[in-house]
């Protein structure tokens, strides 16, 4: 099993790097095409332009988002230009509202998509709702990707946070190219039900990580009042592990369903990519 389609998407120069260059070496890795959407992005905020504004005001906008997407694209072209992978760019400019149901219609026909952490200094306000499109509209994995980290295609310790739930599932199935190639997953259950005392927290799924050729190893944590999040970059400091995999919750917001606290805490903590998944 491999992934064979993998998306990224650019909506801004000084991230493009850091996606394509994770995007590629995945690619490169898993034998996969990658698929790269170029995003301009019209910030203009809603009912900006109302009565007796200026039409041109508009068509200004929406060119310098379309103008954005083309340079995206022309970089990427650019540095995919002597890739060994099979590859291909696309642009597309849309309004702030309509970047997750845009990211999630190319989503959907991708194994795996590959983002940039979408909190941090100057990080633009539309790297959160393509996670969110691609997650939960798209349905399809993520990996996000910290500032400043090296592509790791192959990572030797994984930390899997599991809870048993259909999203943990879900994200343990789409990492399995990810897992079998590991030296070791450490499975952490926080407060799982028994406690420490439990008869083989967890052991359903080691069994059914071993039958795909995963080492796993079972960490039952305490939470101790801490937030989860904490928890498991601490953990994933100290067993020295190169991934997080993990399930992704949201909760709804008029219909549409954006990230919850615990997955937006995560991600604004990792040091490491996480592999997500709803």
């Amino acid at each position: 099993m491999s992934y064979k389609t993998i998306l990224t998407v650019l909506t801004e120069q000084k991230l493009g790097d850091l996606t394509l260059e994770h995007g590629y070496a995945l690619a490169e890795a898993q034998g996969a095409h990658l698929d790269v959407l170029c995003i301009g992005v019209d910030r203009t905020p809603i009912g900006y332009f109302g009565n007796g504004s200026n039409p041109l005001m508009l068509q200004e906008t929406l060119a310098q988002a379309t103008e954005q997407s083309e340079q995206l694209a022309t970089h990427a072209r650019g540095w995919l230009h002597d890739a060994s992978i099979a590859w291909a760019v696309e642009t597309g400019t849309v309004s702030l509202p309509d970047v997750a149901r845009s990211v999630a219609g190319r989503a959907r026909f991708a194994d795996l998509v590959v983002l940039p952490k979408p909190y941090g200094k100057d990080h633009g306000v539309e790297l959160v709702p393509v996670i969110e499109g691609a997650l939960f509209e798209g349905l399809t994995p993520v990996m996000v990707v910290p500032d400043d980290t090296t592509p790791m295609v192959a990572p030797q310790r994984v930390v899997l946070a599991w809870n048993g739930s259909a999203e943990c599932l879900r994200a343990v199935r789409a990492a399995i190219p990810v897992l079998a190639a590991a030296k070791v997953v450490h499975v952490v259950l926080v407060d799982p039900p028994g406690g420490v005392s439990a008869v083989t927290p967890g052991g359903s799924l080691a069994r059914y990580l071993a039958r795909h050729g995963v080492e796993v190893e079972i960490d039952v944590l305490a939470r101790s009042g801490r937030r989860v999040s904490d928890i498991l970059v601490a953990h994933v400091r100290e067993v020295g592990a190169e991934m997080i995999v993990m399930g992704a919750y949201g909760h709804s917001r008029f219909r549409e369903a954006i990230l919850g606290g615990a997955t937006r805490n995560m991600l604004e903590q990792a040091e490491v990519p996480v592999l997500m998944a709803h």
